[in-house]
């Protein structure tokens, strides 16, 4: 039933993906328009977030973000499918890299990177960085989607542009491969996962409220000796965006433990605070918050 859905799905999507621009956003205005006015997707947890994380704003400054948010979602949603038939080209005017010398001084240190992302701005067109003469393996690690087509979908998409998907699962095993045979790689992570019940291990505030955060991305960078850097996205706007690397350690090894982590979690909620639309508040980021901690815990 899952191939059948597929093949079902991608004539249409191929459809819209070759769209000129102009119709492929007003293609996105009538899906806000669905998925908004009629389906009303999500939208008591958008709401409940929005109320959670910004109390002192009025019910008309909160309806008023949420529109704007499901507006900026059904382009990015969208732009996922423009993914399948975009050019090189293309795809470079529409994501920009502002500082990319940052990756020619990471070069001459010899080491790999973990790319710390968040759920805001475009996280789907961050594979333009394969574009600019990348010296380093580009890696998404990811979880896998449970239909096989739409999984394989992604995956061919992210291999256009020379980037290869690993599963969160599987991550650190292949790391492990890659740098004993000397491949020096490029990892991109969305670091704001909300954790599993057995990786309750560290909480800390997030948008003035403290929850479980996902510390898998520090690990593995303390592990592998990376430098580790935080991919700061702006939207500048419909269907431009603007990206800058910046530097949270050289030498995670000698970091304070869980200060990579704080410092990710600080560029993202300041980015979050200044333009909270383009946050994605279906994200159910805040369903810990009033449960017990456990006794082992590290707390912040």
């Amino acid at each position: 039933m899952q191939a059948v859905v597929f093949w079902l799905a991608y004539p249409l999507l191929w459809l819209i993906s070759i769209l000129p621009f102009p119709l492929f956003y007003l293609v996105s205005d009538v899906v806000y328009f669905i998925v908004y006015y009629l389906i009303g997707y999500r939208k008591k947890t958008v709401t409940n977030n929005l109320k959670l994380v910004f109390p002192e704003k009025s019910t008309e400054e909160i309806i008023k973000i949420r529109k704007k948010f499901y507006s900026h979602m059904c382009d990015m949603f969208l732009e996922m499918i423009k993914s399948i038939s975009i050019s090189e080209e293309e795809l470079k005017k529409r994501f920009v890299y502002t500082n990319l010398e940052e990756l020619r001084r990471i070069e001459k240190l010899d080491k790999s990177i973990m790319l710390m992302c968040g759920h805001y701005a475009s996280f789907e067109w961050l594979f333009a960085l394969q574009l600019h003469d990348l010296k380093h393996s580009a890696f998404g690690i990811y979880k896998k989607i449970r239909n096989p087509g739409f999984d394989k979908l992604i995956n061919d998409i992210r291999r256009r542009f020379g980037a290869e998907l690993i599963q969160n699962s599987k991550a650190s095993l292949r790391i492990a491969n890659n740098q004993k045979e000397g491949i020096r790689g490029a990892y991109a992570m969305i670091a704001d996962q909300s954790p599993r019940t057995s990786s309750y291990k560290f909480w800390t505030d997030f948008m003035g409220k403290k929850v479980p955060f996902y510390t898998g991305s520090e690990r593995i960078a303390t592990e592998f000796d990376m430098v580790v850097l935080y991919l700061h996205v702006e939207k500048v706007k419909r269907g431009h965006y603007k990206a800058s690397l910046i530097n949270i350690s050289d030498n995670p090894a000698v970091t304070k433990n869980n200060q990579i982590t704080l410092d990710y979690i600080q560029h993202l909620e300041k980015q979050i605070r200044e333009k909270p639309e383009f946050y994605l508040w279906t994200h159910k980021r805040w369903k810990h918050v009033g449960k017990k901690i456990p006794e082992n815990a590290v707390v912040r």
